[in-house]
């Protein structure tokens, strides 16, 4: 897999602002402590941050958001982002690239300690407020979120070759087991709003409390299975019970859900895509638990 994503630096975002909305020229730009890999993020100011793809993949989710967020954001349980405005493509960057307003707090990722059980239920709240909203016109999952709400079926060869690649490393029939577990479990209700990317980097956290979900670049229509993902990656003990019995979700989208998780970590683990080392030490651990009760849903 080959890291083709565009570098961007601050004095480009400067010059981006300055040249396009001259009104926040005087405001200084940095970047934010903790970037994702879809987008590289700044600071504007105190009040605003940039937003700017790092790769012409993720171009569609800039309208994406811009069409839907407003309209999501009356509905739900939690704070999502504000697009406040909109850059073009030009001299200094080709794609187009979004300013919002900042939200105050930390990721769940940075947050040494938290109430897991209450961010559970603040979570599963949010999904299922998500799940309830008209989604009527909304765009089908597909390409354009990387087939997030799609049967697990799309990712199938990759799935099988993961698994070839890890053998003595893992147990073979176990996994094997655990995808066609959630192949066979199809997705038979009405499509519905998915985030697409539950992860602890986009959970905000501010007084102790589940505030907002961040990063709605991999949203969509469609099974809201892969939304289940943070269940086995970062949700233990009673806290998992908790979010599994008020996400309010059948065992067969839980299937699909973990076979979902089982295509991200052996991915990750065959060395067929790129992470950092505490995100494969993580993996490791969850396919390690997966694996072990090959039977278990949850």
């Amino acid at each position: 897999m080959v890291d083709d994503r565009r570098q961007i630096d601050s004095e480009t975002v400067q010059k981006l602002v300055a040249h396009q909305f001259p009104q926040w020229a005087d405001l200084p730009v940095r970047p934010v402590a903790h970037s994702g890999w879809d987008n590289s993020t700044f600071h504007l100011g105190n009040d605003m941050l940039v937003r700017l793809p790092s790769a012409e993949r993720y171009v569609a989710q800039i309208e994406k958001e811009r069409r839907w967020l407003p309209y999501l954001a009356r509905h739900l349980s939690l704070t999502v982002p504000h697009p406040l405005a909109f850059g073009e493509p030009g001299e200094y960057y080709p794609f187009p690239w979004s300013v919002y307003r900042w939200i105050e707090g930390d990721s769940l990722a940075q947050v040494e300690t938290v109430d897991n059980v209450q961010l559970a239920r603040d979570l599963a709240r949010f999904l299922r407020a998500l799940r309830d909203v008209d989604a009527t016109g909304g765009p089908a999952a597909g390409k354009h979120n990387f087939y997030r709400g799609c049967p697990p079926a799309v990712y199938d060869s990759q799935t099988r070759e993961a698994i070839r690649r890890l053998e003595g490393r893992i147990d073979q029939r176990a996994a094997t087991a655990i995808w066609e577990a959630g192949l066979d479990a199809r997705f038979a209700g009405r499509p519905v709003w998915l985030h697409g990317d539950v992860a602890p980097g986009n959970l905000i956290v501010r007084d102790g409390r589940l505030a907002a979900v961040i990063d709605f670049g991999s949203l969509g229509v469609g099974d809201p299975a892969c939304d289940l993902y943070i269940a086995w990656t970062s949700l233990e003990g009673e806290a998992r019970t908790v979010f599994a019995q008020a996400v309010d979700l059948d065992d067969a989208t839980w299937l699909r859900g973990r076979a979902w998780v089982l295509w991200k970590v052996l991915f990750i683990l065959s060395g067929m895509g790129k992470t950092n080392a505490n995100e494969a030490d993580k993996f490791a651990r969850v396919a390690d638990r997966m694996l072990a009760e090959p039977t278990r849903i949850i």
